[in-house]
């Protein structure tokens, strides 16, 4: 008998830039800090009781391989009996985790689940991961070449298809830095942020030892105050020649992490435990790889029809930002109401850590549900090779 699951705790790190504040800091630290933190939210749950930790990954090598997961949850101090599974749905991947954790819940297969999401991009030779080794076949049909191509080729796709031009793009993303900057003036972020100490070790003036210095981050080091129309204009095209996709409207690569924990019902009675939200379903579309951003268009309208909520229910729509181009064909394609679409700022100002990103989104979402009184909430990302994913979440 399928059975309800709540999100009772959800936390992340700050998301800091590419070679930024977290660039000598390993992926599997920052998993392991959100797990301790999003554990320590809920005392009353003996760690013990956790059925599984399961980690969305985009690329889960180097630094981050060998099961992150599982290495991530001994390194948090959890329990030995806790095991852990990594999985990757490679953008989605932290989304299709929370989707696993309340499936594994609803079918009565665990009482409670911690699902996350890590992702150093400091930490990658290059975009595509330490060690890409494309299938030779890929290129032998027209049909699988878009498999390959760069993500910032088919933003430029979208944009030309949906007619989406540069100074609505350049305007998209002013518009996320201001919210970003807005909401972190205001300290909107706070509950959902769990501070993250980076230690680094330097040499002494004298050179005869080596001093310990501490820094304790706590805000997200992508948003810039002083992002402005003219300054985005200057960008030049970043992918085609005469293109209209640039480095400042486009997601910008990040490290960070971010933690959920689902429980049952039962054990949310048991525990006499307030929750934060309700999973209400989760669905997950293919599209054509070459035009892989407007991946929601085809997931949002499956899960609202799966979960029967109507389109204008929705009080809070987090849409992964990966590019301004695919964020305005999504939006203008559903008839989104951008005023609920990412009132925050998203992944332009805040950066996007691949395989966390579903993650931390979900963080954001339930927490500005929390905050304002709405009632559904709703997190879709677009995903590369052509594929869409859509979760919704209810405010309980």
């Amino acid at each position: 008998m399928n059975r309800e699951a709540f999100i009772v705790a959800a936390t992340r790190t700050p998301v800091g830039r590419r070679k930024g504040v977290f660039a000598h800091t390993r992926p599997d630290d920052l998993l392991a800090h959100v797990l301790a933190r999003v554990s320590a939210q809920v005392p009353q749950l003996d760690p013990a009781r956790i059925a599984d930790v399961i980690v969305g990954c985009a690329m889960p090598e180097g630094a981050q391989g060998m099961n992150v997961a599982r290495i991530g949850a001994l390194l948090a101090g959890l329990p030995q009996s806790v095991p852990g599974m990594t999985i990757n749905r490679f953008c989605a991947s932290g989304l299709q985790a929370v989707a696993d954790a309340a499936a594994r819940i609803r079918l009565g297969a665990a009482d409670a689940v911690i699902a996350a999401g890590t992702e150093s991009m400091s930490s990658m030779a290059q975009i595509a991961g330490n060690s890409l080794s494309m299938n030779p076949a890929i290129f032998e049909r027209d049909a699988n070449v878009a498999i390959a191509y760069g993500m910032g080729l088919t933003a430029e796709n979208v944009a030309e298809r949906w007619r989406v031009t540069r100074a609505e793009q350049d305007a998209f993303a002013l518009e996320s830095h201001r919210r970003a900057v807005a909401a972190s003036a205001i300290s909107h972020f706070r509950a959902e942020i769990s501070p993250y100490t980076v230690r680094s070790h330097v040499p002494d003036a004298s050179g005869n030892c080596v001093r310990l210095i501490e820094r304790v981050v706590e805000a997200d080091e992508g948003p810039r105050a002083d992002t402005t129309a003219a300054a985005l204009a200057k960008l030049k095209p970043s992918f085609a020649l005469r293109g209209s996709v640039t480095a400042g409207n486009s997601s910008q690569m990040s490290d960070g992490a971010a933690a959920v924990l689902l429980v049952s019902g039962a054990l949310l009675k048991e525990l006499r435990l307030r929750p934060l939200a309700r999973f209400v379903g989760y669905a997950v579309s293919g599209v054509a790889p070459e035009i892989m951003g407007i991946g929601p268009i085809a997931a949002v309208p499956k899960v609202l029809e799966q979960t029967g909520i109507a389109p204008a229910s929705l009080d809070w729509i987090e849409l992964n930002e990966a590019f301004a181009a695919q964020a305005l064909a999504v939006i203008h394609e559903l008839g989104l109401d951008p005023a609920k679409v990412n009132p925050l700022g998203g992944a332009i100002a805040l950066g996007h850590p691949l395989g966390a990103t579903g993650a931390i989104r979900t963080a954001t979402l339930v927490h500005g549900l929390a905050r304002t009184g709405g009632r559904y909430g709703l997190v879709t990302m677009c995903v590369g090779t052509g594929m869409g994913a859509a979760g919704v979440f209810e405010r309980v």
